[in-house]
């Protein structure tokens, strides 16, 4: 007996040996709980700054003191203790702070805090000794994760054993009640090792200049790659107030991959890599910044103050425990001759909105800007001059595609290798006899369209490359083409959405019930288009000509939310449509417009909230504004339809800014007016195509310099030269980027030389003429007089003969060069006078004042237009 008693005695203290060997995060945490500040009541959870997840794991929050901050752009640092001495991992974070009061905060670890008060202002410095970002978060960016398995590893031999949480306070109104803040963020530790560890690749400019007025000035920073490979899976950029776009590649082998390119003006936080990158040995890792010198009276050299810049490109990556690196820089550009391939995209700066501008950068070293309206008006100026403005956009006279055998045109699109794709209905009219007063589709006896529906073309010579979706569709409508080449349509007919691969003969998705108009989750109603989140694969739906909502869908296809309703009397308010037309998606600010048709308006709503942004609405665009289309870059293209009668503006397409929504440009055919232009799509070099339901047709525009005139008066004859480029080559390219064909762009400037000496030679040979001309018909009529004597008959044919001829001389030589009465009465060109008749489809909400009652998508035609 004794014996057993001895061995279990043997047992529990062999046991009690192992738990200790494990370490009870509560008994580890007692020096960390005897030495915390007490916090106020209001910071929820500050209480119990540490809690147990279990045997191995715990939480710990790290969150400002209760703080007031008395001025904008406040930054406020605070700093914790690891608490525990021994190896811990960082494996996920919660952030606590509400956009109302934070503009983002910044979680950094480090050895040696730059203060050991409860906080400080952040320009006394975050750490005194190197300092990793572990974590972001920003008002309207996406919050950091961590792939699973992956660690920062803190604590031990070689972790940091503080945290330092820097908090930026933008707008203090909200401080007004003199409350206190505790925002912060929780982390969840544990003492398991992870098979992965997370660290930091810091590419830094250390030596750039930029000179004063300088538009473009480009900063290349570039590393070989020496290690074990790494994983990258977010990424940060970092600039001052004249970065304009930091872009970040792996070379390998010749080939460039990005990681991620963003504007250093919008929210500082990490931003995932869209798709997986890995880095392997001798890789090369390059990145780019580039500034404008813009508004600046002497140099700017990289330094820590708000008048110096910055050029920072962070990576985090994740590496396999036993060969992982916390922490890795790049300061050199050691390959200059790499970056003559560089992307295109990295030239292109990306616009921003005027409220992200008011979001200053996360370091400590920039410092609060005290002049912050003058700095503001300063940025609006640089952002304005981002965008290359200094073109206009022009009917391609020499299309054929104008002249295809089509059907309705309702929906255009272009795929990856920017080939038109179009959305015909064939021998099918949607016209009064289409619906019933339920909207059901009486015209089911028909059958479905036995022509190909969609027509693939070369956008060039608009040769058919691809056609499909024979007997699909009734009524088709609206288009769209995934980042994996599918096509999204709808059918106002069905009252459903398709996904169909580009060759395949069956849908892979369908989203509605055939032929019956609902409003439940289950039911669409005459919906008009859709569009697919590159990146989160979601489906947005606008629905329709029944329904006054925007729906959201899992790439899937399961209902997720929706947004909007009908119009009320009165001034449409945000979020309220009259048919949601047209849909386009702007990756480059998570927004989705909307094309508001019978409110004559855009709507922008931002893409996982529905939240509503603003509303772009001009006297120009009429009543009514059919489509709307986004380029990257900052282009928003538009069309609006026809004038009520009694109103003047004309139905044209625009291209506007989309950061500041102001027109830049309006454009018209000059071959066939438009009579029901019903979408448009665009591409980044600015090509336009618009599809008109009515005239069945499409137009395409091309963009060129605008047109210049320059008056040249000499011997009393005033000649203008007319300089663009589809009509006169242009003797002069302004803002334009350079072509990727060097052939072509030596023929161009081959053209500009002859089209200058021609036009020369032209002005000179017609100014030397004109007066031997003249002087010749007067020793004519010397001549003449000596010969028949003098008479009021001959005197008034002489008059009347010598001007013609004078007259005919003016005209060669003034109507010879000046195509601008030509170009001229076409854009003045307006349908002012032709009743509309009808428009398309039915919203319920008839204009009392209008009068129109047919709400179908069919109209008067209209007079034979004349021949250019």
């Amino acid at each position: 007996m004794a014996g057993l008693i001895n061995n279990l005695l043997i047992l529990f203290l062999g046991f009690q040996n192992i738990c200790l060997g494990f370490r009870s995060p509560l008994s580890v945490f007692k020096r960390y709980k005897d030495t915390t500040r007490s916090l106020p009541s209001e910071c929820i959870g500050s209480d119990r700054p540490v809690i147990s997840l279990g045997l191995s794991d715990f939480a710990l929050d790290i969150l400002m003191p209760g703080v007031t901050p008395k001025q904008s752009d406040t930054y406020l640092c605070m700093s914790v203790p690891l608490p525990v001495d021994d190896e811990a991992y960082v494996v996920d974070f919660k952030p606590h702070a509400s956009m109302d009061t934070v503009h983002h905060m910044l979680l950094f670890g480090c050895n040696e805090p730059s203060s050991t008060k409860n906080y400080w202002d952040c320009d006394e410095g975050t750490c005194k000794d190197k300092s990793n970002i572990l974590y972001a978060w920003a008002r309207n960016a996406p919050p950091t994760r961590l792939p699973k398995g992956v660690g920062f590893r803190v604590g031990g031999q070689t972790g940091g054993r503080f945290f330092v949480l820097q908090v930026h306070y933008g707008d203090v109104s909200a401080f007004r009640d003199k409350h206190k803040d505790c925002s912060g963020v929780t982390l969840h530790l544990t003492h398991q090792k992870q098979p992965l560890i997370a660290g930091m690749y810091l590419m830094m400019s250390v030596n750039t200049v930029i000179p004063p007025g300088e538009k473009v000035v480009d900063a290349d920073i570039a590393c070989h790659y020496k290690r074990f490979p790494m994983h990258l899976f977010a990424y940060r950029v970092h600039t001052h107030r004249l970065g304009k776009v930091v872009s970040g590649y792996r070379v390998r082998n010749g080939q460039w991959t990005l990681i991620g390119r963003q504007s250093p003006q919008l929210p500082q936080a990490f931003y995932p890599v869209e798709h997986p990158v890995d880095v392997s040995y001798d890789d090369v890792l390059a990145a780019r910044c580039v500034f404008s010198g813009e508004g600046r009276t002497t140099e700017t050299h990289i330094g820590g103050t708000a008048s110096d810049e910055m050029c920072n490109f962070y990576i985090m990556y994740y590496m396999e425990a036993k060969h992982a690196v916390s922490y890795m820089t790049c300061t050199q550009n050691a390959n200059p001759e790499i970056f003559r391939n560089i992307p295109q995209e990295a030239n292109i700066p990306i616009p921003v909105k005027s409220d992200m501008l008011k979001m200053t950068h996360g370091h400590h070293e920039e410092t609060k800007d005290t002049g912050k309206s003058s700095l503001l008006q300063q940025d609006k100026k640089e952002k304005d001059k981002i965008l290359d403005q200094d073109f206009h956009v022009e009917e391609a006279v020499e299309w054929p595609g104008l002249d295809l055998k089509l059907g309705q045109v309702s929906g255009l699109a272009l795929d990856a290798e920017n080939n038109l794709v179009i959305f015909h209905r064939g021998d099918h009219v949607w016209d009064e006899n289409s619906f019933d007063s339920k909207f059901v589709y009486q015209q089911r006896g028909l059958g479905p369209i036995e022509q190909n529906t969609i027509l693939v073309l070369n956008p060039s010579n608009a040769k058919l490359l691809h056609s499909m979706g024979k007997s699909l569709f009734y009524l088709p409508h609206g288009l769209s083409i995934d980042k994996n080449s599918n096509f999204w349509v709808t059918d106002v007919a069905l009252h459903q959405v398709f996904k169909l691969g580009a060759y395949d003969k069956e849908p892979l998705l369908m989203l509605g019930v055939a032929l019956e108009p609902g409003s439940d989750k289950n039911h669409f109603c005459q919906p008009t288009d859709v569009t697919v989140d590159p990146i989160t694969g979601s489906i947005y739906v606008s629905d329709g000509y029944c329904n006054s909502r925007i729906i959201q869908f899992s790439p899937n296809g399961l209902y997720m939310m929706q947004w909007g309703e009908e119009t009320s009397l009165g001034r449409a308010r945000p979020g309220q449509f009259r048919i949601p037309h047209s849909l386009a998606l702007i990756p480059d600010f998570s927004q989705l417009c909307v094309a508001d048709r019978e409110n004559g308006r855009i709507q922008c709503f931002m893409l996982e909230t529905g939240e509503f942004i603003r509303e772009i609405k001009h006297k120009s665009f009429g009543r009514e504004l059919f489509a709307v289309s986004y380029v990257p870059g900052g282009l928003l293209f538009a069309v609006n339809g026809m004038p009520y009668p009694g109103e003047a503006e004309p139905v044209q397409g625009f291209v506007m800014n989309f950061s500041t929504g102001e027109i830049i440009d309006t454009f018209i055919p000059l071959r066939k007016s438009f009579e029901m232009p019903h979408d448009i799509v665009a591409s980044e070099d600015k090509t336009v195509f618009i599809g008109d339901v009515q005239a069945r047709a499409v137009w395409k525009f091309a963009s060129t310099e605008k047109m210049e005139h320059r008056s040249v008066k000499k011997a009393g004859i005033e000649v203008q030269e007319i300089k663009e480029s589809e009509t006169i080559v242009e003797a002069r390219l302004k803002n334009n980027p350079e072509s990727t064909d060097p052939l072509k762009k030596q023929e161009k400037q081959h053209l500009v030389q002859q089209a200058s000496t021609g036009v020369s030679f032209v002005l000179i040979t017609t100014l030397l003429i004109i007066p031997a001309v003249v002087l010749l018909a007067i020793l004519v009529f010397i001549r003449w007089r000596k010969t028949t004597g003098y008479g009021a008959d001959g005197e008034h044919k002489l008059d009347s003969s010598s001007g013609r001829i004078l007259g005919r001389l003016r005209g060669k030589g003034g109507g010879g060069l000046n195509l601008g009465n030509f170009f001229a009465s076409h854009k003045g060109y307006s349908r002012k006078g032709f009743d509309r008749l009808s428009t398309e489809g039915s919203d319920q909400e008839k204009d009392e004042d209008d009068g129109t009652d047919s709400e179908e998508e069919c109209s008067a035609p209209p007079p034979a237009s004349s021949s250019s």
